[in-house]
């Protein structure tokens, strides 16, 4: 029988490596990020942390996107999140591995310990059929060597996050986590699919981080800039 091969997700040509997802040429058209802060992610002026982090720095230690959110990342980003496309996972966390790496090239990123992913609350979970973060989290903990946990649970489902401001958004994550599993000591990825205003990264790393995690770093696609 012969084997159907893969296509790349952009031009639909017939790719050589199967799990890349995209071809080398389309891999280009991801949108380039400009100068970014290594510790928010927002535009700066330069590679060391901008005058935000260091007046108020947030509570976590490095954040690494893929891109702004932008096509084509945006529109895969969609339709894995509510058109259960599913088979987009191992690319777009292909994608994000690439950037860890370099991150860690630069000696931004420590050798990571433990893989988590920002939770959804159980009935959205049953709802979508799966967590998006975490069909993302867990080749990245196998690609990088460590282990993946769901050591986070949402307890309440407040509002949608995306339709609130961002001070709303401070106010309806209070107290919607709770941690499952001992980090102390432990360099921790967190993942997520789309870092808005950072409130939901920024909750769950306060928990890490009072519970004795060496370093919170987060890991998402998108970042909007």
């Amino acid at each position: 029988m012969l084997s159907i091969p893969a296509l790349c997700w952009l031009c639909r040509l017939p790719l050589q490596i199967a799990l890349h997802g995209l071809c080398s040429r389309c891999l280009q058209q991801i949108p380039r990020l400009p100068t970014l802060c290594p510790c928010c992610a927002l535009l700066a002026s330069g590679t060391q942390p901008c005058g935000r982090c260091i007046q108020h720095p947030p509570p976590w230690h490095t954040l690494t996107c893929v891109s702004d959110y932008l096509p084509p990342l945006s529109d895969w980003v969609i339709q894995l999140k509510f058109s259960r496309i599913t088979a987009l996972r191992v690319m777009l966390a292909r994608l994000l591995l690439l950037k860890l790496l370099n991150s860690r090239r630069e000696k931004r990123l420590p050798r990571i310990n433990l893989v988590l992913s920002v939770p959804l609350h159980r009935r959205r979970a049953w709802q979508r059929g799966y967590n998006q973060a975490e069909l993302l989290a867990k080749p990245l903990a196998h690609w990088l060597g460590c282990e993946y946990r769901e050591g986070v649970r949402r307890t309440r489902q407040g509002l949608i996050q995306h339709v609130l401001s961002a001070s709303a958004r401070k106010k309806n994550l209070r107290g919607a986590f709770s941690l499952e599993i001992p980090v102390r000591g432990c360099h921790i990825l967190l993942i997520d699919d789309v870092v808005t205003t950072g409130s939901t990264v920024a909750e769950i790393s306060r928990i890490l981080l009072a519970q004795g995690a060496a370093s919170v770093h987060i890991g998402c696609l998108c970042r909007t800039l």
